[in-house]
């Protein structure tokens, strides 16, 4: 038998759960798959960690601090490196329509110099999301 990878599920560090929740679920269309345990924090009630699929698309979320050791402010975009994560779409203009009607906020799709036709939007942690046409 031969090793053969079967997907990618990358797992991002999130400041605001709920938040992220909110964009990844309520406006691109995400399906929770699995969660950790609510909990009761100052910061409110979440799961710390959460497992997401949109069709073809897995993505994990992670709280980037503990219960009750969230600072005030998130950390600065810079200091967390750099994400970019490119979703593949049967049809990109039909996938920004039925993103900005739910509320997401895009520019329409543009042709990308080397071809594809894409939309991007960043989510509330600043990693950004390319919804691309592929054909």
């Amino acid at each position: 038998m031969t090793f053969s990878p079967l997907g990618l599920t990358p797992l991002i560090g999130v400041f605001d759960m709920p938040k992220s929740l909110a964009f990844y679920r309520d406006l691109i269309g995400f399906e929770v798959v699995s969660a950790s345990p609510e909990v009761e924090t100052r910061e409110g009630r979440f799961s710390h960690w959460m497992w997401l699929r949109f069709g073809a698309v897995d993505l994990m979320l992670n709280t980037q601090y503990d219960s009750n050791e969230r600072p005030e402010r998130p950390p600065n975009k810079e200091d967390q490196g750099y994400a970019c994560f490119y979703i593949g779409c049967a049809d990109v203009d039909v996938a920004y329509e039925q993103l900005t009607r739910r509320g997401l906020k895009a520019d329409p799709p543009t042709m990308a110099r080397y071809g594809l036709k894409l939309f991007s939007v960043r989510d509330p942690d600043g990693y950004t999301l390319v919804f691309q046409e592929v054909r």
